[in-house]
């Protein structure tokens, strides 16, 4: 480490500089890597380190046409991978590539100022595909490093530290820094500018259909799907269920949405009955693949409870799932009212229940004459849902089933191979198996699909709901109360239903695991303090919205704000603090470098010593006159012009000025001019 510190302080500093702009150039093109093609990300790195090696040897830059061959290589390479020039994700990667290109075209200090201009482009890409605090922080970085490269190509005299210039650039950033927060809280939320980006588009998370072992996937994800903020007490564990799709046709291998084959007059009616107290909540819900919102059992489509939503149109199916026109592909925030305490569904036998007990024919033969035999018993044969539920749910309990996050591949018949064979599953086994068991047995059953519990604690006021929490239940039907929610998983894993945080976790990751291994309450401690920070980040800037801009006008008096308002407010500050800046220049202006101001007083104290000198003389060339004037009374004048030479043009020049030599050098005066 040493001998690197060594290595670079003694380089020259073109070389330096060059080498720390490509290092933030390289630091700005880093989260970029897992959106663009593999063909550019390692062109980029070649190219950066090409520019390394030759600011180190100072080689010859390579002339144009090679630039020019490598720009048209990569352009080919872009319409092969994109199929087209146009777009963000080729205008990014034909960005990627100028911004490496150009580095090999650093000549002159346009071409520096380009690639400047260049890089502070290129952060502003790098939110089109995340607006994360990770990313913020690492575009902050980005940018304080672009503008101490900028402030380095303004200072050419000399060999200032990149400490030096790194203060100089984070002194004006924060200078800048009030006016990007007024910006910020003042400037209209303009739809397409503020989501265009989808932090979670494309993640795993729930799915529209479920096929044995998908759940499971989706449950070694511990990302965030959603943060709930209950406005009163908070429910039960065993009540923290998040409602998603519902799935009610059975292929062999998949089941999807049903999709009723009877006119509309027969089909069943959501036929909600509210009971008990509501619970009202504020939900966040992060980005995800599918257009629904997973809300807590029972959110009804009620003035006052159902959500509202800029933008969306919620609609209640007669499922009781809510249905979005379009995937949710922007972090949102709202507030419902739930009713744990709930009926729904018809609580008469009606045709429309017919669907919900087809099966495929040919799959499953061994569970099917299962379930005939279970029927057929004496104390079952006349028995209603609720005493065939409990016969199940026994068997399930008592039949040496395991409860798994890794449960393996299964065959063509994976209820057979499941119910019989193998006993060992996450939560959509034991509920595909249910439901199977139940149908063939003649009880309209169906699959219920989301999040069941959260995180133990909440965070900063915050429940948090992983992807982790995803789960699989079922849904019987019963004369009289109609559908009634059955949970297999709870007969063979009660803690996953009844106590939050119980859900399995996959294996962590190797830092995560080994903080882990030292710490498990270390690990817990970070992992909460950084989704406080994170949920912060997501509710104070993220979700900062027309809303509360109307909010904080009201907050400074205003009693009906309006845009007019919000205008006349960003226009009036703006005014203020462009005069305000018009006056810190003219003052700024009238001051003076405090070199100069040396310079002349130098210069005042050598006339009247009778040596004459220009302004524009540097301090060796005034010694020199000194020695042609005075002699050898005037040397240790010479010699003080001479140390002041050094300090303000060697390899280690100081700035500003040493206070300490004008009283060397006025002593030196006085000398010369008494001898």
């Amino acid at each position: 480490m040493q001998a690197f510190t060594a290595r670079w302080a003694h380089l020259p500093r073109e070389a330096r500089d060059t080498l720390f702009q490509l290092g933030v150039i390289g630091w700005t093109l880093l989260p970029h890597a897992v959106h663009l093609p593999v063909w550019c990300v390692l062109l980029s790195a070649v190219i950066l380190a090409w520019r390394g090696r030759l600011a180190l040897v100072n080689g010859a830059l390579p002339g144009r046409w090679t630039v020019a061959g490598v720009l048209v290589l990569a352009a080919a390479l872009t319409w092969w991978s994109e199929r087209t020039l146009l777009g963000k994700e080729a205008g990014v990667t034909m960005l990627v590539v100028l911004m490496a290109l150009k580095t090999l075209e650093l000549r002159a200090r346009r071409d520096a100022l380009v690639v400047f201009f260049l890089g502070f482009f290129l952060v502003l890409t790098n939110f089109l595909y995340s607006q994360s605090l990770l990313v913020a922080l690492s575009m902050v970085v980005s940018v304080w490093g672009l503008l101490t490269a900028l402030v380095l190509a303004h200072m050419p005299v000399g060999r200032p530290t990149l400490a030096r210039a790194g203060g100089l650039a984070a002194r004006a950033a924060l200078l800048g820094a009030p006016i990007m927060v007024v910006l910020f809280l003042l400037f209209p939320r303009i739809g397409p500018l503020w989501g265009m980006p989808g932090d979670a588009a494309g993640r795993t998370g729930l799915s529209g259909t479920l096929r044995l072992g998908g759940v499971a996937e989706v449950a070694n994800d511990e990302s965030v799907a959603l943060r709930v903020r209950f406005l009163g007490p908070v429910p039960a564990a065993e009540d923290m269920y998040f409602r998603g799709p519902v799935l009610g046709s059975f292929d062999g291998r998949d089941w999807t949405r049903l999709e009723p084959r009877l006119p509309p007059q027969l089909r069943l009616r959501a036929g909600l009955e509210l009971q008990g107290t509501p619970t009202r909540y504020e939900m966040t819900l992060e980005p995800s693949r599918l257009p629904l919102l997973p809300l807590l059992e029972m959110t009804p489509d009620t003035a006052g409870a159902a959500p509202v939503l800029d933008g969306f149109q919620p609609v209640l199916r007669s499922d009781l799932q809510w249905q979005l026109e379009r995937p949710v592909t922007d972090r949102l925030r709202f507030e419902v009212q739930a009713w744990p305490r709930h009926r729904h569904g018809p609580p008469s036998l009606q045709v429309g229940l017919r669907d919900w007990v087809d099966l495929p024919p040919g799959y499953n033969p061994r569970t099917l004459q299962w379930a005939a035999d279970l029927r057929a018993r004496p104390e079952l044969q006349t028995a209603g849902t609720a005493e065939l539920v409990a016969a199940v749910l026994g068997h399930i309990r008592t039949g040496g089933f395991s409860y798994t996050l890794e449960p393996g591949p299964y065959g063509r018949d994976a209820i057979d191979e499941f119910w019989f064979d193998r006993q060992f599953g996450f939560c959509e086994h034991f509920a595909a198996a249910f439901v199977v068991v139940m149908r063939a047995m003649d009880v309209p059953a169906r699959i219920v699909t989301g999040y069941q519990g959260t995180d133990p604690l909440p965070v900063d006021g915050y429940w948090i709901v992983r992807q982790s929490n995803a789960h699989a239940w079922a849904e019987v039907w019963e004369a009289g109360r109609g559908w009634v929610r059955v949970d297999p998983t709870a007969a063979v894993a009660p803690d996953r239903i009844r106590q939050r945080g119980r859900n399995l976790t996959p294996r962590p990751g190797l830092v995560a695991g080994a903080i882990n291994n030292v710490s498990p309450a270390l690990a817990a401690q970070l992992r909460q303090a950084w989704e406080l920070v994170n949920n912060r980040w997501n509710q104070w800037v993220m979700g900062y919205s027309r809303g509360q801009q109307f909010d904080l006008l009201r907050s400074l008096g205003m009693q009906s704000p309006d845009w007019q308002d919000l205008a006349t407010l960003l226009i009036g500050l703006l005014a203020a603090a462009s005069a305000a800046g018009a006056g810190w220049a003219w003052w700024d202006r009238r001051r003076q470098d405090p070199w100069q101001r040396l310079q002349q007083r130098v210069q005042q104290q050598l006339q009247a010593l009778g040596v004459v000198v220009a302004p524009h003389e540097a301090p060796r060339a005034r010694a020199q006159r000194v020695r042609g004037v005075l002699g050898a009374r005037g040397e240790a004048l010479a010699q003080a012009l001479e140390a002041l030479d050094l300090q303000r043009y060697a390899q280690a020049a100081s700035s500003p000025p040493d206070r300490r030599w004008w009283a060397r050098f006025v002593t030196a005066a006085r000398q010369a001019a008494s001898g």
